[in-house]
Protein backbone atom coordinates (compact mmCIF):
# COMPACT_ATOMS: atom_id res chain seq x y z
CA UNK A 1 0.00 0.00 0.00
CA UNK A 2 2.85 2.39 0.89
CA UNK A 3 5.00 1.87 -2.62
CA UNK A 4 1.14 2.65 -4.54
CA UNK A 5 1.11 6.17 -2.69
CA UNK A 6 4.26 6.94 -3.18
CA UNK A 7 3.76 6.06 -6.76
CA UNK A 8 0.76 8.20 -6.94
CA UNK A 9 2.42 10.89 -5.06
CA UNK A 10 5.27 11.51 -7.73
CA UNK A 11 2.98 10.85 -10.56
CA UNK A 12 0.60 13.54 -8.81
CA UNK A 13 3.45 15.45 -8.78
CA UNK A 14 5.27 15.27 -12.07
CA UNK A 15 1.41 15.97 -14.17
CA UNK A 16 1.46 19.62 -11.80
CA UNK A 17 4.80 20.67 -12.81
CA UNK A 18 5.07 19.60 -16.76
CA UNK A 19 2.16 21.96 -17.48
CA UNK A 20 4.20 25.35 -16.70
CA UNK A 21 7.34 24.11 -17.82
CA UNK A 22 6.08 23.16 -21.02
CA UNK A 23 5.45 26.75 -21.44
CA UNK A 24 8.53 28.35 -20.08
CA UNK A 25 10.68 25.59 -22.19
CA UNK A 26 10.48 27.58 -25.94
CA UNK A 27 11.01 30.67 -24.63
CA UNK A 28 14.81 30.79 -23.82
CA UNK A 29 18.11 29.15 -24.12
CA UNK A 30 17.99 25.79 -22.48
CA UNK A 31 21.74 26.85 -20.45
CA UNK A 32 19.47 29.91 -19.17
CA UNK A 33 16.42 28.10 -18.23
CA UNK A 34 18.78 25.89 -16.11
CA UNK A 35 20.49 28.11 -14.04
CA UNK A 36 17.07 30.24 -13.29
CA UNK A 37 16.07 26.98 -12.42
CA UNK A 38 18.53 25.58 -10.08
CA UNK A 39 18.57 29.23 -8.20
CA UNK A 40 14.97 29.08 -7.93
CA UNK A 41 15.18 25.50 -5.77
CA UNK A 42 18.35 26.91 -3.95
CA UNK A 43 16.15 29.58 -2.85
CA UNK A 44 13.90 27.35 -1.46
CA UNK A 45 15.99 25.09 0.25
CA UNK A 46 16.80 25.25 3.73
CA UNK A 47 20.74 25.64 5.11
CA UNK A 48 20.73 21.73 6.16
CA UNK A 49 19.30 20.51 3.03
CA UNK A 50 21.90 23.29 1.28
CA UNK A 51 24.53 21.69 2.42
CA UNK A 52 23.49 18.06 1.50
CA UNK A 53 22.98 19.47 -2.39
CA UNK A 54 25.69 22.20 -3.26
CA UNK A 55 29.47 21.25 -3.75
CA UNK A 56 32.10 22.95 -4.84
CA UNK A 57 32.42 22.72 -9.00
CA UNK A 58 35.87 21.00 -8.87
CA UNK A 59 34.66 18.59 -5.95
CA UNK A 60 35.78 14.78 -7.09
CA UNK A 61 32.01 13.93 -6.38
CA UNK A 62 30.81 15.62 -9.25
CA UNK A 63 32.53 12.99 -11.47
CA UNK A 64 31.24 10.22 -9.54
CA UNK A 65 27.69 9.45 -10.72
CA UNK A 66 26.22 5.73 -10.27
CA UNK A 67 22.83 4.16 -11.96
CA UNK A 68 22.83 1.30 -9.47
CA UNK A 69 21.22 1.18 -6.18
CA UNK A 70 23.63 3.03 -3.47
CA UNK A 71 22.71 1.71 0.38
CA UNK A 72 24.44 0.17 2.97
CA UNK A 73 23.73 -2.78 5.05
CA UNK A 74 21.16 -1.07 7.11
CA UNK A 75 19.07 -0.01 4.16
CA UNK A 76 20.30 3.68 4.04
CA UNK A 77 21.12 5.39 1.29
CA UNK A 78 24.76 6.05 0.55
CA UNK A 79 24.21 8.31 -3.25
CA UNK A 80 25.35 11.96 -2.35
CA UNK A 81 23.27 14.61 -2.87
CA UNK A 82 19.66 15.85 -1.69
CA UNK A 83 16.82 12.79 -1.83
CA UNK A 84 13.32 14.33 -3.18
CA UNK A 85 12.49 12.50 0.19
CA UNK A 86 14.02 14.89 2.10
CA UNK A 87 11.82 17.71 0.41
CA UNK A 88 8.95 19.20 0.80
CA UNK A 89 5.90 19.65 -1.95
CA UNK A 90 7.39 22.96 -3.57
CA UNK A 91 10.91 21.94 -3.48
CA UNK A 92 10.27 18.37 -5.48
CA UNK A 93 8.30 20.70 -7.90
CA UNK A 94 11.08 22.58 -7.98
CA UNK A 95 13.49 19.64 -9.11
CA UNK A 96 11.27 18.56 -11.75
CA UNK A 97 11.23 21.67 -13.34
CA UNK A 98 15.33 21.98 -13.63
CA UNK A 99 14.43 18.21 -15.03
CA UNK A 100 12.11 19.58 -17.54
CA UNK A 101 13.93 22.45 -19.16
CA UNK A 102 17.13 20.12 -19.09
CA UNK A 103 15.54 17.53 -21.29
CA UNK A 104 12.71 17.50 -24.15
CA UNK A 105 8.97 16.22 -23.33
CA UNK A 106 10.10 12.74 -24.57
CA UNK A 107 13.00 12.80 -22.37
CA UNK A 108 11.19 14.28 -19.16
CA UNK A 109 8.91 11.49 -19.76
CA UNK A 110 11.11 8.61 -19.80
CA UNK A 111 13.55 9.67 -17.13
CA UNK A 112 10.01 10.60 -15.04
CA UNK A 113 8.63 6.91 -15.74
CA UNK A 114 11.96 5.66 -14.79
CA UNK A 115 11.35 7.02 -11.54
CA UNK A 116 8.10 5.78 -10.95
CA UNK A 117 8.91 2.39 -11.51
CA UNK A 118 10.90 1.98 -8.31
CA UNK A 119 6.65 1.40 -7.47
CA UNK A 120 6.49 -1.13 -9.68
CA UNK A 121 9.72 -3.07 -8.39
CA UNK A 122 8.85 -2.62 -4.48
CA UNK A 123 5.46 -4.43 -5.58
CA UNK A 124 7.37 -6.93 -6.86
CA UNK A 125 9.79 -7.90 -4.94
CA UNK A 126 8.10 -7.34 -1.72
CA UNK A 127 10.35 -6.15 0.92
CA UNK A 128 13.56 -7.50 -0.83
CA UNK A 129 17.41 -6.68 -0.16
CA UNK A 130 17.19 -3.03 -2.12
CA UNK A 131 15.20 -0.73 -1.39
CA UNK A 132 12.96 0.55 -4.38
CA UNK A 133 11.21 3.97 -3.90
CA UNK A 134 10.17 6.80 -6.09
CA UNK A 135 11.35 9.12 -3.87
CA UNK A 136 15.36 7.89 -3.80
CA UNK A 137 16.77 10.21 -6.42
CA UNK A 138 19.53 12.73 -4.94
CA UNK A 139 19.75 16.48 -6.27
CA UNK A 140 23.29 17.30 -6.89
CA UNK A 141 24.59 21.04 -7.63
CA UNK A 142 27.83 21.51 -8.35
CA UNK A 143 29.23 25.66 -8.55
CA UNK A 144 27.12 28.42 -8.63
CA UNK A 145 24.41 28.54 -11.20
CA UNK A 146 24.90 31.88 -13.74
CA UNK A 147 25.15 32.50 -17.07
CA UNK A 148 28.59 33.97 -16.62
CA UNK A 149 30.92 31.03 -14.53
CA UNK A 150 30.98 27.14 -14.51
CA UNK A 151 28.84 25.17 -12.66
CA UNK A 152 26.92 21.76 -13.44
CA UNK A 153 24.29 19.61 -11.10
CA UNK A 154 22.77 16.05 -11.46
CA UNK A 155 19.95 13.71 -10.71
CA UNK A 156 20.21 10.97 -10.17
CA UNK A 157 18.80 7.19 -8.39
CA UNK A 158 18.04 3.79 -9.42
CA UNK A 159 18.35 3.94 -13.52
CA UNK A 160 19.23 7.37 -13.84
CA UNK A 161 21.53 9.43 -13.95
CA UNK A 162 21.39 12.92 -15.81
CA UNK A 163 24.53 14.77 -15.47
CA UNK A 164 25.25 18.50 -16.76
CA UNK A 165 27.81 20.74 -17.23
CA UNK A 166 27.72 24.47 -18.35
CA UNK A 167 29.90 27.32 -18.86
CA UNK A 168 29.23 30.82 -19.54
CA UNK A 169 26.00 30.17 -20.21
CA UNK A 170 26.40 27.37 -22.59
CA UNK A 171 26.03 23.81 -21.90
CA UNK A 172 29.34 22.38 -22.27
CA UNK A 173 28.28 18.83 -21.70
CA UNK A 174 25.16 16.89 -20.95
CA UNK A 175 26.65 13.57 -20.75
CA UNK A 176 26.87 11.29 -18.88
CA UNK A 177 22.90 10.56 -19.74
CA UNK A 178 21.83 6.87 -18.52
CA UNK A 179 18.43 5.98 -18.83
CA UNK A 180 17.38 2.57 -17.66
CA UNK A 181 14.29 0.15 -17.08
CA UNK A 182 13.31 -2.84 -15.15
CA UNK A 183 10.87 -4.11 -16.27
CA UNK A 184 11.41 -2.74 -19.48
CA UNK A 185 8.18 -4.44 -20.31
CA UNK A 186 5.50 -4.32 -17.52
CA UNK A 187 4.06 -7.81 -17.83
CA UNK A 188 1.32 -7.48 -15.28
CA UNK A 189 -0.95 -5.25 -13.39
CA UNK A 190 -2.84 -2.04 -13.79
CA UNK A 191 0.39 -0.81 -16.24
CA UNK A 192 0.57 -4.17 -17.92
CA UNK A 193 2.53 -3.44 -21.73
CA UNK A 194 3.69 -0.45 -20.64
CA UNK A 195 7.09 0.17 -22.19
CA UNK A 196 9.79 2.89 -20.92
CA UNK A 197 12.20 2.77 -23.56
CA UNK A 198 10.66 1.74 -26.40
CA UNK A 199 12.37 3.72 -29.43
CA UNK A 200 16.29 2.55 -28.72
CA UNK A 201 14.70 -1.28 -29.11
CA UNK A 202 12.64 -1.11 -31.72
CA UNK A 203 15.07 0.66 -34.26
CA UNK A 204 17.67 -1.62 -33.08
CA UNK A 205 15.71 -4.77 -33.53
CA UNK A 206 14.93 -3.21 -37.28
CA UNK A 207 18.29 -2.53 -37.79
CA UNK A 208 19.90 -5.97 -37.01
CA UNK A 209 16.88 -7.53 -39.26
CA UNK A 210 17.40 -5.18 -41.89
CA UNK A 211 20.93 -6.57 -42.10
CA UNK A 212 22.29 -8.83 -45.14
CA UNK A 213 24.75 -12.04 -43.86
CA UNK A 214 27.79 -10.54 -45.15
CA UNK A 215 27.42 -7.31 -42.87
CA UNK A 216 26.23 -9.38 -39.64
CA UNK A 217 29.36 -11.54 -40.39
CA UNK A 218 31.03 -8.13 -39.97
CA UNK A 219 28.66 -6.50 -36.97
CA UNK A 220 27.74 -9.24 -34.85
CA UNK A 221 30.21 -10.02 -31.82
CA UNK A 222 31.04 -12.98 -30.70
CA UNK A 223 30.15 -11.94 -26.94
CA UNK A 224 28.18 -9.57 -24.91
CA UNK A 225 29.78 -6.05 -25.14
CA UNK A 226 30.65 -5.38 -20.98
CA UNK A 227 28.51 -3.23 -19.00
CA UNK A 228 27.98 0.37 -18.89
CA UNK A 229 31.08 1.61 -16.74
CA UNK A 230 29.62 3.81 -13.97
CA UNK A 231 32.08 6.21 -11.61
CA UNK A 232 33.80 7.30 -14.40
CA UNK A 233 34.46 10.41 -16.21
CA UNK A 234 35.30 8.18 -19.61
CA UNK A 235 33.52 5.75 -20.92
CA UNK A 236 36.76 3.50 -21.38
CA UNK A 237 35.25 1.57 -24.32
CA UNK A 238 38.24 1.37 -26.44
CA UNK A 239 38.58 1.42 -30.18
CA UNK A 240 35.17 1.20 -32.27
CA UNK A 241 34.55 -2.19 -33.74
CA UNK A 242 31.73 -3.54 -35.79
CA UNK A 243 29.99 -2.72 -39.22
CA UNK A 244 31.03 1.47 -40.60
CA UNK A 245 27.89 2.54 -41.11
CA UNK A 246 29.11 3.68 -44.64
CA UNK A 247 28.59 0.18 -45.37
CA UNK A 248 24.45 0.32 -44.70
CA UNK A 249 22.46 0.96 -47.64
CA UNK A 250 20.45 4.17 -47.49
CA UNK A 251 17.63 2.64 -45.88
CA UNK A 252 19.73 0.84 -43.32
CA UNK A 253 21.38 4.21 -42.85
CA UNK A 254 17.92 5.43 -42.52
CA UNK A 255 17.20 3.56 -39.25
CA UNK A 256 20.98 3.35 -37.94
CA UNK A 257 20.25 7.76 -37.47
CA UNK A 258 16.59 6.98 -35.88
CA UNK A 259 18.31 5.25 -33.80
CA UNK A 260 20.82 8.02 -32.78
CA UNK A 261 18.16 10.52 -32.96
CA UNK A 262 16.63 8.46 -30.02
CA UNK A 263 19.04 8.67 -27.83
CA UNK A 264 20.06 12.49 -28.58
CA UNK A 265 16.29 13.55 -28.57
CA UNK A 266 16.27 12.48 -24.88
CA UNK A 267 17.77 16.77 -24.84
CA UNK A 268 15.54 19.65 -26.19
CA UNK A 269 16.02 20.65 -29.86
CA UNK A 270 18.86 22.94 -29.61
CA UNK A 271 20.95 20.33 -27.90
CA UNK A 272 20.05 17.33 -29.56
CA UNK A 273 20.68 19.44 -32.90
CA UNK A 274 24.00 19.96 -31.67
CA UNK A 275 25.30 16.59 -30.36
CA UNK A 276 23.88 15.30 -33.77
CA UNK A 277 25.55 17.85 -36.03
CA UNK A 278 29.29 16.58 -33.81
CA UNK A 279 27.92 13.03 -35.44
CA UNK A 280 27.31 14.24 -38.83
CA UNK A 281 31.04 15.90 -38.86
CA UNK A 282 33.02 12.65 -37.91
CA UNK A 283 30.95 10.98 -41.39
CA UNK A 284 29.15 7.38 -41.47
CA UNK A 285 32.87 5.70 -42.04
CA UNK A 286 33.89 6.88 -38.98
CA UNK A 287 30.48 5.19 -36.98
CA UNK A 288 30.25 1.42 -36.02
CA UNK A 289 27.60 -0.60 -34.90
CA UNK A 290 27.96 -3.87 -33.40
CA UNK A 291 25.66 -5.74 -31.86
CA UNK A 292 25.75 -9.43 -29.71
CA UNK A 293 22.51 -11.18 -29.62
CA UNK A 294 22.02 -14.87 -27.70
CA UNK A 295 19.29 -16.57 -30.02
CA UNK A 296 19.43 -19.29 -28.49
CA UNK A 297 18.23 -18.31 -24.87
CA UNK A 298 14.55 -17.19 -23.92
CA UNK A 299 14.09 -13.77 -24.64
CA UNK A 300 16.80 -13.44 -26.85
CA UNK A 301 19.08 -10.87 -24.34
CA UNK A 302 21.32 -8.61 -26.74
CA UNK A 303 23.51 -5.82 -26.29
CA UNK A 304 24.65 -2.98 -28.80
CA UNK A 305 26.94 0.08 -29.60
CA UNK A 306 27.01 2.88 -31.84
CA UNK A 307 30.01 4.45 -31.76
CA UNK A 308 31.87 7.39 -33.28
CA UNK A 309 35.08 9.39 -32.83
CA UNK A 310 33.50 11.88 -29.97
CA UNK A 311 30.64 9.53 -28.91
CA UNK A 312 29.19 5.78 -27.51
CA UNK A 313 26.05 4.42 -27.16
CA UNK A 314 25.89 1.91 -24.84
CA UNK A 315 22.74 -0.45 -24.63
CA UNK A 316 22.38 -3.83 -22.76
CA UNK A 317 19.05 -5.76 -21.84
CA UNK A 318 20.48 -9.20 -20.77
CA UNK A 319 19.02 -9.64 -17.44
CA UNK A 320 15.95 -10.50 -16.26
CA UNK A 321 13.31 -8.36 -14.64
CA UNK A 322 12.44 -8.30 -10.98
CA UNK A 323 9.85 -11.03 -12.13
CA UNK A 324 12.02 -13.64 -13.67
CA UNK A 325 11.27 -12.79 -17.57
CA UNK A 326 14.20 -12.89 -19.63
CA UNK A 327 15.82 -9.94 -21.07
CA UNK A 328 13.21 -7.30 -19.67
CA UNK A 329 15.78 -5.04 -18.31
CA UNK A 330 17.39 -2.45 -19.66
CA UNK A 331 20.65 0.10 -19.28
CA UNK A 332 21.37 2.51 -22.01
CA UNK A 333 23.61 5.51 -22.23
CA UNK A 334 24.67 7.98 -24.51
CA UNK A 335 28.45 9.18 -23.63
CA UNK A 336 31.24 11.90 -25.20
CA UNK A 337 34.47 10.68 -26.15
CA UNK A 338 36.91 10.61 -24.78
CA UNK A 339 35.56 12.19 -21.94
CA UNK A 340 32.20 13.23 -20.39
CA UNK A 341 31.44 16.63 -17.74
CA UNK A 342 33.11 19.19 -20.38
CA UNK A 343 36.75 17.26 -19.57
CA UNK A 344 39.10 16.97 -22.91
CA UNK A 345 36.71 18.91 -25.14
Amino acid sequence: MRSHFRLGLVLGTFAAVAGAAQIAQHARPPAQQMADAANHLLNLLTPEQAEKAKFRFDDPQRLRWFFTPQQDAQRNPTRKGLSLADMNQAQKDAVLNLLKVALSQTGYTQATTIMSLEAVLAELEKNGRMVRDPQWYFLSIFGEPSGTGRWGWRLEGHHLSVNFTLDKGEVLSATPLMFGANPAEIKSGPRKGQRTLPEIEDHAKSLIAALTDEQKAIAAQPKSLPEIKENSPTADVGPAIGLPLSRLTKPQQEIAWKLLEAYARRLPDTLAEAELAKVKAAGLESIRFAYHREENQPGKPYTYRLQGPNFVVEFLNVQNDSAGNPANHIHSAWRRLPADFGLQQ
